[in-house]
């Protein structure tokens, strides 16, 4: 059982920390609130003086995880004008982002089922503005002439799963660092697009 703070806050972060772990294990379904006040170590009326519902605080941990993805890529964007520059950036970001927390970004995109028409509907407009950025950037490079796509919404919705894969299998103790796993995906990310591939790739690929 987990031992809470007497601060408000601690006991909100072992809320949404104890939330992740059983989510991820069991489901969302299948977590009472039961079980979650058990595992933070409070009487189980209690968490209603932290929560409003289940359904509530489901949606709250997604749109928070979503926000922070967002929070992060736009200061890493911030200043960056060159198009291909930006897209190195925006995979950095998100390969970084999805392997250091993979949990929780597991959660986002298996538990988005579980949400209400009303948040789901909230939940993807604002997955919409993540994507966005990609699309932007995207779009900013066809104009440039540093990209070549046919269809770039197409392009948008294949990289961003394409970069979903490393929050699945990757280990930081595996063959590839993160650096090089990274300068693997930018290699491909390029490839598909129609650009100069990142310099670096065949480097990483023979010290790999």
């Amino acid at each position: 059982m987990r031992t809470v703070g007497s601060n408000r806050n601690d006991t909100l972060r072992a809320i949404r920390q104890s939330a992740v772990k059983l989510i991820y294990e069991h489901g969302y379904e299948a977590m009472s609130l039961r079980l979650l006040a058990k595992d933070v170590g409070i009487q189980a009326g209690s968490l209603y003086n932290y929560i409003q519902s289940k359904q509530s605080f489901l949606y709250q941990l997604l749109k928070e995880i979503t926000e922070e993805s967002l929070v992060e890529l736009t200061a890493r964007l911030d200043g960056i004008d060159d198009p291909a520059a930006r897209l190195r950036a925006f995979i950095a970001q998100h390969i970084a982002f999805h392997t250091r927390r993979p949990k929780e970004v597991f959660i986002s995109n298996m538990e988005l089922r579980s949400l209400s028409p009303k948040h789901y509907k909230a939940m993807v407009a604002l997955r919409d503005r993540y994507q966005g950025c990609l699309r932007e950037i995207i779009d900013g490079g066809i104009a440039s002439g540093a990209f070549r796509v046919d269809d770039p919404g197409v392009a948008t919705a294949a990289i961003i799963a394409m970069l979903a894969g490393p929050s699945v299998w990757y280990r930081a103790k595996g063959r590839h660092s993160l650096e090089s796993l990274t300068e693997i995906y930018t290699g491909m990310v390029f490839d598909m697009l129609g650009g100069t591939r990142a310099t670096t790739r065949r480097r990483v690929l023979r010290r790999a």
